[in-house]
């Protein structure tokens, strides 16, 4: 019983075969129970320990051919992963270079914001790293970036480019491009999650935002963070009735506009970290 212990703690693959000249119910169950293959009594009948070893021998060519051929499988599974993994990578680069194509031709529609939704994309991908984002977070956030400003495509030309304040009439009709955005991408799957990002991106943080005049975290925590890098590269961009502020300026504004106009917790982060810092000097160059 000591040698089975031993035999089985170097290989507890072993296959034990016990000869005994104890015929005790006790011995074999505890044998049974440390792992022996089975238990044979003296006087030996030489059949049955052939029967035995032939039994012990076939278990383990069953054993190894299910290890081989789970291996194989492994390595099946592996391969094929792989393959998938590079298929998704060049389907998802193809999804957002479409998207890319897609914001920009939102942009050129006005030539004021043209890379708006670039650099919104990029500070708002910052953030998210600052915060812990995981990567099927991020994607999400970079395609609602891109796409934040969908809807403008239905806003008429001569509101868009308009040189000089809009009206209150043409202020509350450009408010609508929020939902026109989620009107165009409410019909692809793909995009659905992207949704409230698109919705809610003009929300204020307290609650004097639209078009649901929704406050705090009831806000999605994506579009609150594109809500800043927005501001801000509108702020720092020439736009019909303005020149760019100066970065003073902007950086101010913004830190007034804590608890308001945006979370204050993510404006202070977008500030002390010096989000900014890359999307200033495309802005400025």
């Amino acid at each position: 019983m000591d040698l089975l212990k031993q035999v089985k703690a170097i290989d507890p693959g072993t296959l034990v075969i016990m000869i005994t000249g104890y015929p005790e119910i006790g011995m074999a169950v505890e044998a049974i129970r440390l792992g022996a293959y089975d238990f044979i009594l003296k006087p030996v009948d030489l059949d049955l320990v052939v029967l035995s070893v032939k039994k012990a021998v076939e278990k383990r060519r069953l054993e190894e051919q299910i290890k081989a051929y789970q291996q194989h499988l492994e390595q099946l599974v592996e391969e094929r992963t792989a393959e998938l993994q590079r298929a998704y990578r060049v389907l998802k680069k193809a999804n957002m270079d479409s998207v890319k194509i897609l914001a920009e031709a939102i942009d050129a529609k006005d030539p004021y914001t043209r890379g708006h939704s670039d650099r919104v994309r990029k500070m708002s991908i910052k953030m998210g790293r600052r915060l812990g984002f995981n990567e099927q977070q991020l994607e999400a956030l970079e395609y609602g970036a891109l796409l934040h400003d969908i809807g403008k495509i239905g806003i008429r030309d001569e509101i868009l480019q308009k040189q000089g304040l809009l009206s209150p009439e043409e202020h509350q009709y450009i408010k609508v491009h929020s939902l026109i955005g989620v009107s165009i991408v409410g019909g692809i799957d793909f995009f659905k999650d992207k949704i409230p990002i698109i919705r809610h991106h003009h929300e204020h943080f307290d609650g004097t935002g639209y078009p649901d005049g929704l406050a705090g975290e009831a806000i999605p925590l994506e579009a609150r963070i594109i809500a800043i890098a927005d501001a801000f590269d509108a702020m720092t961009s020439v736009r019909p009735h303005r020149s760019i502020m100066p970065i003073e300026d902007v950086l101010q504004e913004l830190e007034q506009g804590k608890g308001k106009q945006f979370d204050p917790t993510l404006t202070g982060l977008f500030l002390e970290e010096k989000i900014y810092l890359s999307s200033t000097m495309a802005c400025l160059s």
